[in-house]
């Protein structure tokens, strides 16, 4: 395996002191949802042949005392950063047989703020959708969006009843309760995308087509229409949905031309399928490796996930979930070379 270093909390208490980490960052706080964000992030650092940076953070409460001279009181961090350092060095063991280069710190902060400081410099952002609240409770929690919607770097959410497929174990009651439901699901070797004629999910298919390479899986590229309904006043009335549909798979093959010009290596499908965006997603997250998705769009698809549905694919997903942050890429420029884009005629 690769070097080791584990770096108890720094000097001081400031977080960001650590050096900046760059590679695959994890953020772990010991419960069941983060060892299993865990694991799946040291096999992308050993895919991708980058380091492992993982991260527990905490603060220190303030409690108002009670009496009329009024002030605060503050707890001695030494027991929570001992709990942080013991929880920090579990991961550690627990991913010490992958062959990647390793390290480790424990932050002194809020948890969203950290990882979204760390984003900056990481390629990729990995956590569990809970925690104990110290740390991943948080960040699906009352802060659900901070960490896809702003991080610098694409981000990976993974839900607890991915443990199965992970080698892990759980005594979740709600993952119990699913999978007494629904059986083992068969997961194919598959990476989803899904795309709404918007740039920034132009920007989520790239990074998509490149996690299927290393999964070496094909990429399905899924659009999904819904059926109009009231809240869609700017759609022309009566519209031929067969018209629609036939117009969206021509400009999807030209979008698939496009993603094959510059990944030759990769196969690539397109799916159009009627039916709500985010329950389609939902299930396909089911049976595939990873489902990947931008943080916005034209409001039809990506636009939405982190808005007014962000609960129904991050929250409710059955598998992994990428989220893309909309950025520049040069490969854009070229797409109009393919033939016509979706949504632009």
């Amino acid at each position: 395996m690769g070097r080791e270093q584990v770096h108890p909390d720094p000097a001081g208490d400031a977080p960001g002191r650590s050096a900046a980490p760059r590679g695959i960052v994890v953020g772990v706080d010991g419960s069941d949802h983060s060892k299993c964000a865990l694991v799946w992030a040291a096999r992308e650092a050993e895919r991708r042949r980058r380091p492992l940076h993982i991260v527990t953070a905490y603060s220190v409460p303030i409690f108002a005392a009670s009496g009329l001279d009024g002030g605060y009181a503050t707890v001695d961090d030494s027991v929570i950063r001992e709990g942080a350092e013991a929880i920090l060095q579990q991961a550690v063991n627990k991913v010490a047989g992958y062959s990647i280069d390793l390290d480790a710190a424990v932050e002194n902060g809020d948890a969203s703020g950290v990882l979204l400081e760390m984003s900056e410099t990481a390629e990729l952002l990995v956590f569990g959708t809970r925690g104990r609240g110290g740390f991943v409770g948080r960040l699906l929690g009352s802060v659900s969006s901070a960490l896809p919607a702003h991080a610098k770097c694409p981000t990976v959410t993974v839900p607890l009843i991915c443990a199965d497929r992970l080698g892990e174990t759980t005594d979740d009651k709600h993952v119990l309760a699913e999978r007494a439901r629904s059986g083992r699901v068969p997961v194919g070797n598959v990476v989803v995308v899904g795309v709404d004629g918007s740039e920034q999910a132009r920007v989520a298919v790239l990074e998509a087509a490149a996690q299927a390479e290393r999964f070496s899986a094909p990429l399905r590229v899924v659009c999904a229409v819904p059926q109009y309904s009231g809240s869609l006043a700017w759609v022309p009335a009566p519209m031929d949905r067969d018209a629609l549909f036939a117009d969206i798979r021509t400009q999807l093959d030209a979008g698939k031309a496009w993603i094959s010009s510059h990944f030759p290596r990769l196969t690539v499908e397109t799916q159009l399928v009627d039916g709500s965006p985010v329950e389609i997603l939902v299930e396909a997250s089911r049976h595939v490796e990873l489902v990947v998705v931008g943080t916005r769009g034209r409001g039809g698809f990506a636009g939405m996930l982190l808005g007014s549905t962000s609960d129904g694919i991050l929250h409710h997903a059955k598998g992994p979930v990428m989220v893309v942050p909309d950025r520049d890429d040069p490969r854009l420029a070229d797409r109009v070379n393919f033939g016509p884009i979706l949504g632009d005629s």
